[in-house]
């Protein structure tokens, strides 16, 4: 039976915001464990807007090079914030496929403009072992991979906040599987207004007890919630294929139990799946993984 939905998949494989690479190949390793089919196989209609443009680090000059390619991970996210507001305004669900977490600064900027033009808010969850909230004054790296959060509620290089023309609020931003932290992000998160659940509250609480409160924060007031989900949020035992794996993370079922309980919630909007690295993925099981995530957050269930 068909659910009468448009899924629109794009490509973003870039690994410029990342130090470490290989991610820019995570868009073709998910295509090839048949996401497609699978996608049509729950009734889904599926249309696949290819990859989006990115250059080569290689081709660049030094000096945008020396810049951690800032110029074009702008240019990268610009192209990717039309399009997920296209695809939102033509009533379809936009699944991104990265590449590194910055182009979430794209993906859910397009989906944030979608609903403000109807006075709408949008809620976030966002899966990952990092809290990716750095910004240019505390990050350690400079790595734009470890800023796409801040940069979405308001805080980050000026290119990229000219972007995100309507910001996230944080009093619907929930944060999940967080276990490596930088100091300074820590200070960021407690003054913040998210909603975050490390791995201990995860510990202590239950997997699905913390989804019932991200599920209530990233929900009230707001039109829909968007899933961002960086696979490094599950433990490297399932999901090997990182470019920086931090041990004690999410099971499999956890994993899917988050995004199977968003889908219940009748307010899933759209998807990102980042930081698929095949250089380090074994025999492709990380890219499998992300696809049956993908299914669960669908509506695909166990029975």
């Amino acid at each position: 039976m068909s659910n009468k939905r448009t899924i629109e998949i794009i490509g973003a494989p870039s690994d410029l915001g990342a130090n470490i690479r290989g991610s820019n190949m995570g868009p073709a390793a998910i295509r090839i464990a048949n996401l497609k089919t699978k996608i049509e196989q729950q009734g889904f209609r599926v249309v696949d807007l290819g990859d989006l443009h990115v250059p080569i680090r290689e081709s660049l000059n030094p000096e945008i090079q020396k810049e951690l390619y800032l110029e074009p991970i702008r240019a990268i996210c610009a192209d990717l914030a039309d399009i997920t507001e296209g695809i939102m305004d033509r009533g379809n669900i936009p699944i991104t496929l990265g590449g590194d977490h910055s182009v979430a600064i794209g993906s859910i900027a397009g989906i944030l403009r979608h609903f403000a033009k109807k006075n709408e808010e949008l809620g976030l969850i966002w899966i990952d072992a990092h809290a990716d909230i750095n910004t240019p004054t505390t990050s350690p790296s400079g790595n734009i991979h470890g800023m796409p959060l801040a940069v979405l509620l308001g805080d980050g290089h000026k290119g990229l906040l000219d972007i995100v023309t309507k910001k996230l609020r944080p009093q619907n931003t929930a944060l999940i599987a967080i276990r490596n932290i930088d100091d300074e992000e820590k200070r960021i998160l407690r003054e913040s207004g998210i909603k975050f659940f490390t791995m201990r509250d995860i510990d202590e609480k239950g997997m699905f007890a913390v989804m019932r409160e991200a599920i209530e924060h990233a929900g009230n007031g707001t039109a829909g919630i968007h899933a961002s989900f960086d696979i490094d949020g599950i433990d490297p035992r399932y999901a090997p294929g990182v470019s920086t794996p931090v041990s004690g993370g999410l099971t499999l079922r956890e994993a899917h139990l988050c995004l199977e309980m968003i889908y219940e919630s009748k307010k899933l909007v759209g998807m990102d799946l980042v930081e698929l690295n095949p250089i380090a993925d074994v025999n492709a099981q990380s890219a499998h993984v992300i696809v049956d995530l993908i299914l669960s957050g669908l509506g695909k269930s166990i029975v």
